[in-house]
């Protein structure tokens, strides 16, 4: 079944509608991430397309990243509840919930903006070039994984 679009303008609505039903207040239905580190935790793939902030893998890691967890990653199969996350996407520590929760939507927006002109054959940080599905599948696999986290 293939998952939304994140790169049409009423799925990035509709996820940041989601994100607009969060509050500081707001508590996971599993994890131990606080509302504003999950939406700290939502940047880092952006981060990674957008701001050069992460230091790339080495090759020996990428071909790792590649062979054993690009599909997790990229494909339509839902994440399961607590799964492990790459050291990158671990957020520690205290995070302002309006900043964080800004950071994101102003993320989704970008890529939406952007369109898949942009993300058509686009070199990811760490699995190479993706197709238009794979990158549409990680960006909104991954909202909706948190975003359901979080009740909303």
């Amino acid at each position: 079944m293939a998952l939304p679009d994140i790169f049409t303008k009423p799925v990035t609505e509709e996820v940041i509608v989601r994100i607009d039903k969060l509050t500081d207040k707001s508590q996971p239905l599993w994890g131990k991430m606080s509302g504003a580190q999950m939406l700290a935790h939502c940047c880092v793939s952006y981060e990674y397309v957008f701001d050069n902030k992460h230091k790339p893998p080495g090759k020996l890691m990428k071909f790792i990243l590649k062979t054993f967890v690009k599909d997790k990653v990229t494909t339509e199969i839902p994440y399961k509840r607590n799964s492990a996350t790459a050291p990158d996407f671990v957020i520690k520590g205290d995070r302002d919930f309006e900043t964080e929760k800004a950071r994101l939507t102003e993320y989704i927006r970008k890529t939406q903006d952007l369109g898949v002109n942009f993300f058509d054959g686009k070199e990811s940080h760490s699995f190479g070039k993706l197709t238009i599905q794979e990158w549409n599948n990680m960006f909104y696999k991954h909202l909706d994984h948190h975003l359901t986290q979080f009740g909303v």
